[in-house]
């Protein structure tokens, strides 16, 4: 069974997204449309918020250049939490769960195999991975912007006993540091 990784990119005072629910901040930083391809991790199962998948879809415009999808997800199922029901780009493998984390964890690692599955975004959704004591690693990528609110990194208590340095690392203006997450004692 492979590892459940929330990976991803924040402000340096902790912002995964501003009050917009926008990443915009993220892209205006030098190397921030361009991320070394070797931050992310190997995943074979994407899973993400429906704020985070609709941010994505407008941004990029996927629902007019399905084709793109491809670029940023390849043929990998992506997970979606959602309530509502969202548009999906031509040929994209999307899969719409609702519910706890826990009802959803079956499908998402059976989807995976022996594969690593990506926690996108955002924090809340990874807070429930994490609640659901399935969250292996939280990898984050720190970028020089200070941001005055917005979606916060991950809005759970977590103490210092539960999370081990594997790494910490520049890479270009970002900072980037990656986390065990323990079982609770």
């Amino acid at each position: 069974m492979g590892r459940i990784i929330f990976d991803t990119a924040t402000s340096l005072n902790g912002w995964i997204a501003d009050e917009q629910n926008s990443l915009d901040w993220l892209f205006a930083v030098e190397g921030g449309t361009e991320p070394d391809p070797s931050l992310f991790p190997d995943a074979a199962v994407l899973v993400e918020g429906s704020t985070t998948y609709e941010w994505v879809l407008a941004h990029e415009d996927l629902l007019t250049c399905p084709e793109r999808w491809a670029d940023f997800y390849g043929e990998k199922p992506t997970f979606v939490f959602t309530t509502r029901d969202l548009p999906v780009p031509d040929g994209a493998d999307v899969r719409f769960v609702s519910g706890p984390v826990s009802d959803a964890l079956p499908a998402i690692r059976a989807a995976a195999g022996e594969g690593d599955v990506w926690v996108v975004g955002g924090g809340e959704l990874a807070g429930q991975f994490l609640d659901a004591g399935a969250l292996d690693q939280i990898a984050v990528s720190i970028a020089p912007v200070l941001l005055t609110g917005g979606a916060p990194l991950l809005p759970r208590r977590l103490e210092a006993d539960r999370l081990r340095l594997v790494s910490a690392h520049a890479a270009g203006q970002f900072a980037r540091l990656v986390y065990d997450v323990l079982p609770p004692r």
